[in-house]
């Protein structure tokens, strides 16, 4: 199982980027994916996920309205697009999987992580 991630960068406040994870190793509609964050010293927060499988779909409360996340089954990809970014957001985002459904992202329980990437938003 491969989980990874890309389109990370430095961008300005108010700018956008839209992450992608691609995926290997699994059968992906049978999976939940989504998205987490972490800074340093901090524990990992569950960004957002969705799953096709039970038709669930989370978003950190105050990212709701400002980061969309979508699948392309076909191309086994997950992606996240973040608009109006902030300097709070700065963080490493890792993809995550877990079998079936969202309900175990908000405490971190998944199966698989990538690797991250960097996101830095800039003041």
């Amino acid at each position: 199982v491969q989980l990874v991630e890309s389109g990370g960068g430095s961008v300005q406040a108010g700018g956008s980027l839209t992450l992608s994870c691609a995926t290997s190793g699994f059968r992906f509609d049978d999976y939940a994916i989504g998205w987490f964050r972490q800074v340093p010293g901090k524990e990992r927060e569950a960004v957002s996920c969705m799953s096709k499988r039970d038709g669930s779909l989370y978003y950190l409360h105050s990212e709701t309205g400002r980061f969309t996340i979508s699948s392309d089954n076909a191309k086994n990809m997950a992606y996240l697009q973040m608009n109006s970014l902030k300097p709070e957001d700065t963080a490493v985002y890792y993809c995550a999987i877990d079998f079936r459904r969202c309900v175990d992202f908000p405490i971190g329980k998944v199966d698989k992580w990538g690797q991250g990437t960097q996101v830095t938003v800039s003041s």
